[in-house]
């Protein structure tokens, strides 16, 4: 049994790190968030140590360190901004770390990473969920097994509504969360430079608070892309169903399904992390570079009315 430390409980993606340590038969011994609002913590781990200073979180550890129970891995769930400071501690306290995404918000900062991981011997394992989706280990299959020179029409969309607290949270801070792109669209860049190749242009269409849009062409893809945290951008077809979310990927006009098999990624990543079989930095390159680039790009070539389902082609 290894001995998990949690900095980022308060969050959304937090439990779902919990629940994955719980069912890969661990243990979570401390967590630390500025924010209390972490009863969640009693579905999992009721005996964890909480703290909402870091200073008190980082003594803790050092005491565990002295009494012989140290800290085997570090999970980061904090906000983005924070994920490279986090890693760090992490690798300066000997242990391992398990970074939500995205792993920093410039690419340049990997690079600082690895000197650390040479200089402490320890390791940064980032979640990659989407490359553990069966829908997603099938069609990158199908594109290995496929003609080798084909290049394959790929529209994607992804709109999930976010309230008013959003955009006054850490999350709607381009400083902070790296943008509507990174935040929420890192994932899916990753997917797709890790099944369709390297990329060769990357256009920004829109880059708005609530909204972003573009061009990316891949090695052996063209791909269009949406992302919206706009509730007005959802499909009336979605809205009707009670539902905020809508992912769709097309690939030559067939549709993937992925809408489920969500619930148990995280635990599928924590299991081959601690089989010594995890994503490492330099497997998150690609996605943190397009994402920088976006964030930087002058848009070009489309209004704010740009809508993936009028706008598509």
């Amino acid at each position: 049994m290894k001995n998990f430390a949690l900095l980022g409980a308060a969050g959304y993606i937090a439990p779902r790190h919990m629940k994955a340590i719980k069912e890969t038969n661990n243990n979570l011994v401390s967590a630390l968030d500025p924010n209390d609002s972490v009863g969640v913590i009693d579905s999992f781990f009721p005996q964890a140590s909480f703290f909402t200073s870091f200073e008190r979180f980082d003594r803790h550890v050092d005491k565990l360190r002295r009494i012989d129970q140290k800290i085997d891995y570090f999970t980061v769930c904090s906000p983005n901004h924070l994920h490279d400071t986090h890693c760090r501690f992490g690798l300066r306290n000997d242990a391992d770390v398990i970074c939500e995404k995205p792993l920093v918000l410039n690419p340049w900062n990997i690079d600082a990473l690895q000197s650390i991981e040479k200089e402490t011997g320890r390791r940064i394992y980032n979640i990659l969920q989407l490359r553990q989706h069966a829908s997603i280990l099938k069609l990158k299959e199908q594109i290995e097994n496929g003609p080798s020179d084909k290049i394959y029409d790929i529209d994607l969309s992804y709109l999930t509504s976010r309230g008013a607290w959003y955009h006054v949270s850490w999350k709607g801070d381009v400083e902070k969360s790296g943008g509507i792109a990174t935040n929420i669209g890192v994932h899916f860049f990753d997917m797709l430079s890790w099944i369709f190749g390297n990329v060769k242009s990357n256009i920004v269409h829109l880059h708005e608070r609530e909204t972003a849009a573009g061009f990316l062409q891949l090695d052996k893809a063209n791909v269009r892309w949406f992302l919206s945290v706009d509730y007005n951008k959802i499909p009336d077809e979605i809205k009707t169903q009670g539902k905020s979310t809508y992912r769709s990927i097309t690939v030559d006009e067939h549709e993937i399904e992925f809408s489920d098999g969500f619930t148990d990624l995280h635990t599928k990543c924590y299991e081959s992390i601690l089989l010594g079989s995890g994503h490492d930095c330099n497997e998150v390159r690609n996605a943190i570079q397009i994402v920088h680039d976006i964030r930087n790009a002058k848009p070009v070539g489309a209004s704010g009315d740009y809508h993936p389902l009028v706008n598509a082609r």
